[in-house]
């Protein structure tokens, strides 16, 4: 992660807070400055003696918002009929069994500015929970500027007051942002000088250093450059790569045209007036002009289907993943029928593990172990679901709050298509909008138990571990026991997992295993249908 100094004193602002311990903590900014990721690395950072419970989805009531809390925490309730009371009474249970074991909780919520004045009042009141000395709970909220002006609400001046550190994430500015290129591309090892000073003044133009926006603009001028062959990022490239994914209009060239449409309709206007144009009269003294003005209309229809069939014939077959007609996406996502267990099943069904007589009970990850298959779930970015490579369940977030889950199956670059289960095809920026970056997928083990290789194991695991990465590396040094995952070993690891941008812990996990079988082919696993 490329930390700017905002980046810094914004994390050093949330761990001041945390650190403090009780009431809250506000960080908010700009739609894509950084504030999830930031988050993120607050995360990686946290005391070990802390416990946190991660709202991504805000938009709940009061109930659904503490049971969400229990949820996270671990804490059983009667999910039947949970109330407001009963909620409350087994979280302040928690909590105070916790601090007696010398543990602190912190929640965090996300998009915070989506938090409707009844839940934020809820969450003011969560703060009283306390014991004589200290609080129990520690509050992190996280959004948009908005969330600024909803706390300086007057009816909310008691929560306003409570809040411990806050800090506003500000874009990055001109300097910053070529760092942050340069950064990005020091990481993938490539030549930090590939942007040209004067693309990257375009790129900050453009993006106004918000960083989503840079990684947009840079991910489609690599590609442009690339499709042409050009070794170097220039300010064209910028400005067609904005053109492509961007699509924002000019407000001055809209306020120019409104003005010149106003200056039209009043010229209209009063030629109108000076003139005593009446429409009724015109109606009356040419009644033939409407279907004198059609005739030729309707003469030159034909003339619109010009091409023979012999041209329609000759044209190419479209590939499958695009031959069926386009379906609404959001007309398919509103289907109450994706459900996990369709999801889960469809799944199956790829990996050839199901049979026509399909289970009676609804289908997890125990019906998945039992295939000799194994699950792997989480939250990431796109970029990661396609290095995985695997059919993968998706998990949508609707509007009315409910979940939908649909299986990923191929990916059309160009067209920045999608191919969803059941030949879906859906344009990959709808997709976009509505995955909450939660996914499950399915994987293999190359030998059946190997789903973790560990530092100071020995066992054939580790054998096959070292064959792999020897294969990749080109190296067959002789080591006295293969069996044994030593220091040696554990370094090869780390280098393998920050090539692929893995979290290097040096473990062999489930990610690092599936990066090893994309690289070495070796279980036979059904892959993504990743087309250009």
């Amino acid at each position: 992660m490329y930390m700017s100094a905002r980046h810094q004193e914004g994390l050093a602002h949330l761990l001041y807070g945390i650190n403090r311990g009780g009431g809250f903590v506000a960080l908010t900014g700009e739609v894509g400055t950084g504030k999830t990721t930031l988050c993120h690395c607050l995360l990686q950072q946290l005391p070990n003696d802390i416990d946190l419970a991660l709202i991504l989805n805000p938009k709940l009531n009061a109930i659904e918002l503490l049971a969400a809390i229990c949820d996270e925490l671990s804490i059983v309730y009667d999910k039947l009929s949970p109330t407001l009371k009963n909620l409350i009474d087994l979280l302040n249970q928690h909590l105070l069994a916790v601090h007696a074991n010398g543990r602190r909780t912190v929640v965090l919520i996300d998009e915070a500015q989506n938090l409707s004045l009844e839940v934020l009042e809820q969450i003011r009141l969560l703060t009283n929970l306390e014991t004589s000395k200290t609080k129990l709970l520690q509050i992190i909220l996280v959004g948009q500027p908005e969330l600024q002006q909803i706390l300086k609400r007057k009816d909310l001046r008691q929560l306003n007051q409570r809040i411990t550190a806050r800090y506003h994430l500000l874009p990055l500015s001109q300097e910053e942002t070529q760092a942050y290129i340069r950064h990005r591309l020091t990481v993938c090892d490539g030549n930090p000088d590939l942007f040209k000073p004067s693309a990257v003044r375009k790129i900050f133009k453009l993006s106004s250093g918000i960083p989503r926006i840079i990684n947009i603009l840079c991910d489609r001028a690599l590609l442009g450059a690339y499709s042409t062959n050009v070794r170097f990022i220039t300010p064209n490239i910028i400005k067609q790569a904005a053109k492509e994914s961007l699509a924002e209009t000019n407000p001055e060239t809209s306020h120019l045209t409104a003005l010149l449409s106003l200056l039209l309709l009043a010229c209209i206007a009063v030629g109108l007036y000076f003139h005593g144009f009446d429409l009724r009269t015109v109606s009356r003294d040419y009644p033939n002009t409407e279907s004198k003005v059609m005739t030729p209309a309707v003469k030159a229809a034909p003339v619109i289907k010009i091409q023979p069939p012999v041209q329609q014939k000759a044209q190419p077959t479209p590939e499958p993943i695009i031959a069926r007609p386009p379906i609404d996406f959001t007309t398919w996502l509103n289907n109450p029928d994706l459900t996990l267990n369709t999801a889960l099943m469809d799944i199956l069904k790829i990996w050839g593990k199901i049979s026509p007589a399909l289970p009676t009970h609804a289908v997890d990850c125990n019906d998945v172990l039992s295939a000799d298959l194994n699950c792997l779930s989480g939250k990431t970015n796109w970029q990661k679901v396609l290095d995985m490579n695997r059919p993968v369940i998706l998990e949508f977030l609707l509007a009315s709050g409910e979940i939908r889950y649909g299986v990923l199956t191929g990916i059309r670059r160009k067209q920045d298509l999608v191919l969803m289960s059941g030949d879906k095809v859906f344009p990959m920026t709808e997709l976009l909008k509505s995955w909450n970056g939660n996914y499950l997928t399915v994987w293999k083990s190359p030998s059946p138990g190997m789903t973790g290789i560990y530092p100071g194991h020995s066992s054939n695991h580790v054998l096959w571990l070292r064959e792999q990465l020897n294969t990749l590396n080109g190296s067959q040094a002789v080591v006295t026991n293969p069996q044994f995952f030593d220091n040696a070993l554990k370094k090869q690891v780390v280098n393998f997992q920050r090539q692929n941008h893995l979290f290097a812990d040096g473990i062999a996990g489930a990610r690092t295993i599936i990066y090893l079988d994309n690289i070495t082919g070796s279980t036979d696993s059904p892959h993504l249908k990743i087309t250009d």
